[in-house]
């Protein structure tokens, strides 16, 4: 792990004076987030995108949907896996779009990541029974595969998703070990670390989403590195 992770999660996470030298408040707290989990570290912003701006990214991504894949930890390829059944797309990691770069500065600005470390924006689509089994978002840099993707950019220090529709039932980002749910909501943001404050892998951020039930669901995610993503 690279010591600018310390230094990130530092300054997104450390509490600092707000209206007095007495009372303190998260920073992200302070730009509209609820903390909603120390362990790992879960945020949520219940409209953090507008109704326009997630049906403008729909519509803009929706032609170039296809099956999403994983990685594979034995070599630098990524496989087909029935564990994740979403379509998805990657948007231009240096966008023209002014909603999407508006996103790329929002972003950086909550976490404190700088922009240039955020892999590109990835639209995903569910439909009725699709899902993402429990999985973990960080590299094991001990695998191959896991190490090909680690050299573009450190670690995956955090991931910050948001829900572009309103699912009618099912599909919740669900984390087993912390015992926690999240129903996906039309421009409602996510954002939790993979790693902890003192730079451990952290093995709560154990997470996946749920079958969808009924409708549909869709979202934008951003994985944030420790380093320039490349």
């Amino acid at each position: 792990m690279h010591k600018r992770t310390s230094l990130y999660i530092f300054m997104a996470l450390t509490l600092f004076s707000c209206t007095s030298p007495q009372k303190k408040q998260d920073p992200i707290e302070a730009q509209g987030f609820t903390k909603i989990s120390d362990s790992p570290n879960i945020y949520i912003c219940e409209h953090f995108l507008s109704d326009s701006e997630c049906d403008h990214l729909i519509e803009l991504g929706s032609p170039s949907l296809h099956r999403s894949m994983v990685i594979n930890m034995s070599g630098p390829q990524t496989d087909l896996d029935d564990r994740r059944t979403s379509s998805g797309t990657f948007f231009s990691s240096n966008p023209n779009d002014q909603v999407l770069k508006s996103i790329h500065k929002r972003v950086a600005q909550v976490t404190q990541i700088p922009e240039k470390n955020g892999e590109a924006v990835q639209l995903l689509h569910y439909g009725v029974g699709g899902e993402y089994q429990p999985h973990f978002d960080y590299f094991d840099p001990a695998t191959p595969g896991g190490l090909v993707h680690f050299n573009r950019g450190g670690q995956r220090v955090a991931t910050f998703m948001v829900y572009l529709h309103t699912t009618e039932a099912g599909g919740e980002t669900i984390f087993p070990r912390a015992n926690l749910k999240i129903t996906p909501e039309k421009g409602k943001a996510v954002l939790f670390y993979n790693v902890t404050e003192t730079d451990e892998l952290d093995p709560m951020s154990f997470h996946g989403g749920a079958p969808v039930v009924q409708g549909e669901k869709w979202l934008i995610t951003r994985w944030l590195r420790e380093e320039e993503f490349h």
